[in-house]
């Protein structure tokens, strides 16, 4: 008997518009496999069709954290307002400038009205809703308070993200300084110091010792500069590659940024603002305290307290209380631990967790202002000695010259 092979069809988007029984021109769209489908479905309702056009969303792009943050704060505020959940997929889809989001959005639009839950639609997009998320929103659905639950997850992504944007502009700074620094460095090794060195070799006497080392580290330059630009390159390349996807290599960067003289304790403070809001929000939600754990650690984005937050949960399902599992993990300051036990003896540990979370992020505010401040003249300083110490090497050999004459 032989066996016919059905491909699969693939869906696009469509834009319609039609008539209903009383003659009233209505618009919509619908995601299916053809024109034909979309009219044959839309004659059954009732709707007399009188245009079918493709919709086309455009390609490229990428969907950030800032675009599901702000998709979440759009989706929360529509559904207050009494928006229906199908219209706000809808209405944020449409209006997004861009074509990736609309994409995704259009995706879980059409899983939510072939009858999936709005939480397993999330699901199906691991890369951009993680399991908070999506627990949130099943508890949400569970208990009927789908919108609080969007609204307290809307915060809670923006407060997370104003920590993550904080830090990274901590950091950019300097590092972008020592970029700078660097190609002037180069600049001046492979174009300025052999024009010196012309006119140095025609005196034809001695030279201090800055001078001949600053001359041969311009010949390595100017001999290898393609190998040394390729080397540093290729190197800040591999090792972000490394880092990103060797666990080992994570944990030992965690474990390193967090023992950083000046940028570890922004570091933990950050980590520990993350690790208490995510867990207030959870707890809040009324996820259960060993469940919610589960979310926590990945949350907090550093793979110690990771590593911290699975023994926690490990403890406190074994029946050991919350302060006790903390304080037993060594990774948490005493004025968390004392701030939970008030919470777990009053019954009011997201409260409690908030607050924490709040104070913390108050401090990560005051450490990012107090770094931008310490590390200006650091830089300048810096920068004095590496090109002040070249313009002084190269201009030795004539303060020499001058007293001799």
């Amino acid at each position: 008997m032989a066996t016919a092979a059905i491909a699969k069809v693939k869906e696009l988007n469509y834009q319609w518009e039609g008539k209903d029984k009383s003659g009233k021109v209505i618009r919509g769209e619908m995601r299916a496999g053809g024109a034909a489908v979309v009219n044959v479905t839309l004659r059954r309702q009732g709707i007399i069709v009188t245009k079918v056009k493709q919709r086309r969303i455009g390609r490229g792009g990428s969907v950030s954290e800032k675009d599901v943050t702000l998709f979440t704060r759009q989706l929360a505020t529509m559904m207050k307002a009494g928006v229906p959940l199908l219209q706000s997929f809808d209405i944020v889809g449409k209006g997004h400038a861009n074509p990736a989001v609309a994409r995704l959005l259009m995706e879980i639009k059409t899983d939510v009205e072939t009858g999936s839950a709005l939480a397993a639609a999330f699901r199906k997009h691991p890369l951009h809703f993680d399991a908070l998320f999506c627990n949130l929103v099943a508890a949400g659905e569970q208990a009927g308070i789908l919108e609080t639950l969007l609204d307290r997850l809307a915060n809670y992504k923006e407060k997370i993200l104003a920590i993550k944007s904080k830090i990274k502009s901590a950091l950019f700074y300097p590092v972008a300084i020592m970029v700078v620094a660097f190609i002037i460095t180069a600049v001046i090794m492979i174009y300025v110091i052999p024009a010196f060195k012309q006119v140095f070799t025609s005196f034809g006497a001695d030279l201090p010792a800055p001078t001949l080392l600053v001359m041969a580290i311009s010949d390595v330059f100017v001999k290898y500069w393609y190998i040394i630009f390729a080397a540093i390159g290729g190197g800040a390349w591999g090792f972000l590659a490394l880092w990103k996807r060797s666990v080992p290599v994570q944990i030992f960067m965690d474990r390193l940024m967090l023992k950083l003289p000046i940028f570890g304790d922004l570091v933990k403070k950050s980590t520990i603002a993350r690790w208490t809001r995510t867990l207030s929000t959870m707890f809040a939600a009324g996820v259960p305290l060993v469940e919610a754990l589960d979310s926590v650690g990945g949350a907090s984005g550093n793979y110690v307290y990771v590593i911290a937050t699975k023994e926690i949960q490990r403890k406190v399902s074994g029946g050991t209380s919350l302060t006790a599992s903390m304080q037993e993990s060594n990774v948490f300051p005493n004025m968390v631990i004392q701030m939970v036990s008030i919470g777990e003896e009053s019954g009011a540990l997201d409260s409690m967790l908030g607050k924490v979370a709040d104070f913390f992020e108050a401090e990560v505010d005051d450490a990012v202002a107090g770094i931008s401040s310490l590390m200006e003249p650091l830089i300048m300083v810096v920068l004095g000695v590496l090109i002040g110490g070249m313009v002084i090497a190269m201009y030795l050999p004539i303060f020499k010259i001058g007293q001799a004459v």
